[in-house]
């Protein structure tokens, strides 16, 4: 007979004793369970004393969080969270320097614990830590303990972010205390507005520019952090500025220019090692907020009353026509400016300026146009008199296709939204020209141009040819190009042809051909191919997958681990230290859920820790990357996945494992993948088509099925 759902058998451990093998009453008041465990080893005081986890972060056990204790779990008797935050705070204001450094070492260690740490707090011990921030270890529990929001960071002296600051500002300091410094500035900045601006005027962009020349990329990714921090946080009028105010907004221009870029370029992205994953974030993050200062000239109209403005566009058209001297009388002229505008490709031909009065784009289509004009003239000239001089249903009018191009390019760049949180998806070339955001426009311009010209469109094709471009730019972009260059060479390969033939090969294999036999045979087919994802997705479970812990905002990132067993009757999981580099062995996941108790699995919204976050508003990617496991007796293990292929693979595999239907995306593309590959066999007259009884070998990513089939 199975106990009670309200006992748990654990092991509980003293220092020189045996070990207690108790079953711990989950209604018992805890005081009574640890009075009960001092009294069977004789000692006095059980009000002296808690319970700690044995294993793992080694926390602290209070009535909130017993009911995480799981059948099996070693624990041990240790010292009140009290009672170790007076004895620490004694020894960190002894005299011996020994004894108050073994103290700052301790302490660094449990900080990260929220019952010592509101002990801690509630001694004044941050005050104290502030006469001694001279180590790694007193930086390390000053950022562990202002971690737990207890306190607010409003309350940090001057003086201290003078001293942080220093250490960021010595030519030669200590790598930890300088990974710490960096950490330390990056939470003031994000955390309170008012410490934005004393950081800021301790630390600048420049003097952080150093920090990402040298060879420990974690330093790296601290300095590229807090220059993010310090931008994200700027106030408006300093970051979003116009292409002519640039010069005046000190943050705008420290990011526009060409040392910093070209230090990322050089000792960031082309360095020596890999990225990591926290360090595209941050570049992602950058690119995100670089591209983020062309907002206000993207949601700005034109005035069409505006002199300075109404310029512009007549130094487009004189740079395409100069060669024709303007005739005299007004008459004259009007006309034959209304004849240049729409030559150019303007909508209105009387008035260009009308064309500019909507936003999305704005200014901005009308700012990459002069670029063009001025940067590359001759590919500007070019394009606007080849089309001139073409028939009319066939040419491509300039201008209305660069401010439709401004617009997408800015939809698909994501142009004024905030950085999703995870998301690592930067691209290289952005960081390889000063002006990358034009002369991505000049390679798109020149792209659209020549697919008009591939298309043979006419006026009533536009919408058509944005549509191909579109999908060339984006296939173009997922290809990750080092360089402008290989972006060019990467749009080369896909002309309009090449479109037409991905576009046919994706519909085929997506086709759900409507002749009986076929239906027939899809139908007989699909309850073999759902079992062999199934088989794979469980497969995947086996292998396990590593998690990274929710709600750490910095980089000293913590993970578990979460692996199905093989005969797929128990969840394992456990804590890491660090994020593992193949599969993690049984023995070291230390707790488990029998697969028997799972009651279900809920995604996003409705999971308990999204509930919890569901005010934070960066939170979005996180949401769709949640799901939880409920369990007997109503407990939940709660996850967040790295990325949407691991969220399908783990939902989906769950799912199977609980006999209910796979319904993610992923499984959708791979059951219509599979299917169309039967199809195609039968078209190629391949008879008896038969799937493998065993699941093939688990591909690693989506794209490395290898399914095999047999054919007689």
């Amino acid at each position: 007979m199975p106990p009670p759902a309200d006992i748990v058998k654990v092991a509980i451990e003293w220092p020189g004793a045996n070990a207690q093998l108790i079953e711990m009453d989950q209604k018992r008041p805890l005081s009574s369970i640890i009075r009960e465990v001092c009294d069977g080893w004789s000692l006095s005081g059980s009000e002296q004393f808690a319970l700690r986890y044995a294993d793992g972060p080694q926390l602290y056990i209070t009535e909130q969080s017993r009911g995480e204790i799981k059948n099996g779990t070693i624990l041990r008797l240790a010292i009140s969270p009290a009672r170790a935050a007076r004895q620490l705070l004694e020894r960190i204001q002894s005299h011996g320097i020994d004894a108050r450094l073994e103290a700052l070492k301790e302490l660094a260690k449990l900080s990260a614990d929220p019952t010592f740490a509101t002990e801690f707090i509630n001694m004044e011990g941050i005050g104290t830590l502030f006469l001694f921030t001279r180590d790694t270890f007193t930086l390390t529990a000053f950022l562990e303990l202002m971690d737990h929001g207890i306190v607010s960071w409003d309350l940090i002296s001057l003086s201290f972010i003078k001293q942080i600051a220093g250490y960021v500002n010595q030519p030669m300091v200590d790598v930890s205390i300088l990974q710490r410094s960096l950490a330390i500035l990056e939470s003031m900045v994000l955390n309170s507005h008012s410490l934005y601006h004393r950081v800021a005027q301790e630390i600048t962009v420049g003097q952080l520019i150093g920090h990402l020349q040298v060879s420990n990329q974690e330093i790296q990714t601290y300095a590229i952090a807090l220059i993010n921090a310090l931008f994200l946080k700027a106030p408006e009028d300093r970051r979003q500025v116009s292409e002519q105010q640039l010069q005046h907004s000190e943050m705008a221009s420290t990011l526009a220019q060409k040392h910093l870029r070209s230090i990322i370029l050089n000792h960031v992205i082309r360095g020596n090692r890999p990225i990591k994953a926290e360090m595209a974030h941050q570049l992602y993050v950058l690119q995100v907020l670089t591209f983020n200062l062309l907002e206000e000239r993207m949601m700005t109209k034109m005035d069409p009353n505006d002199q300075a403005q109404r310029d512009i566009i007549f130094e487009l058209r004189r740079i395409a026509f100069d060669g024709e001297n303007d005739p005299t009388g007004t008459e004259k002229r009007k006309a034959m400016y209304t004849k240049d505008y729409k030559m150019l490709g303007f909508t209105n031909h009387v008035n260009p300026a009308m064309d500019f009065t909507q936003t999305p784009p704005g200014m901005l289509a009308l700012d990459n146009m002069l670029y063009l004009a001025k940067v590359h003239q001759d590919t500007y000239i070019r394009i606007v008199l080849e089309n001139s001089s073409r028939e009319d249903k066939h040419e491509c009018p300039f201008g209305r296709c660069a401010i439709e191009l401004t617009r997408m390019l800015c939809e698909i760049l994501q142009v004024g939204e905030l950085p999703n949180e995870g998301c690592n998806d930067y691209h290289p070339m952005f960081f390889t020209h000063d002006r990358a955001w034009e002369e991505f426009f000049c390679v798109c311009i020149q792209l659209l141009n020549k697919t008009w010209k591939e298309m043979r469109a006419t006026a009533e094709d536009f919408n058509k040819v944005m549509q191909v471009v579109r999908e060339q730019i984006t296939r173009a972009l997922a290809m990750k190009p080092s360089s402008l260059d290989q972006l060019k060479n990467k749009l080369r390969g896909l002309n309009y042809s090449e479109i037409l033939r991905l576009r046919q090969s994706e519909r085929m294999s997506q086709d759900d051909f409507q002749s009986p036999p076929i239906i027939e045979l899809r139908e007989r087919i699909q309850p073999e191919i759902l079992e062999l994802i199934k088989q794979q997705r469980l497969n995947r479970l086996c292998e396990g997958s590593c998690f990274r812990k929710l709600g750490n905002r910095r980089r000293q990132e913590k993970f578990w681990f979460c692996r199905l067993s093989l005969n797929h009757k128990v969840l394992h999981y456990g804590d890491l230290d660090e994020s593992p580099q193949g599969e993690v062995p049984f023995e070291l996941l230390s707790d488990k859920i029998p697969v028997s108790d799972i009651k279900s699995v809920v995604t996003g919204k409705d999971c308990p820790h999204m509930k919890e976050k569901s005010a934070l508003k960066q939170n979005k990617e996180v949401l769709e990357l949640a799901f939880s496991v409920l369990y007997d007796p109503d407990e939940t293990l709660n996850f967040v996945a790295p990325n949407k292929y691991e969220y399908c693979i783990w939902t989906d595999g769950l799912c199977a494992l609980l006999g209910r239907e796979m319904g993610s995306d992923l499984t959708r593309s791979d059951l219509d993948t599979l299917i169309s590959m039967e199809m195609k066999l039968r078209l190629l007259d391949l008879e008896n088509i038969t799937i493998p009884e065993a699941p093939p070998p688990v591909p690693k990513e989506p794209s490395s099925y290898n399914f095999t089939y047999n054919y007689s």
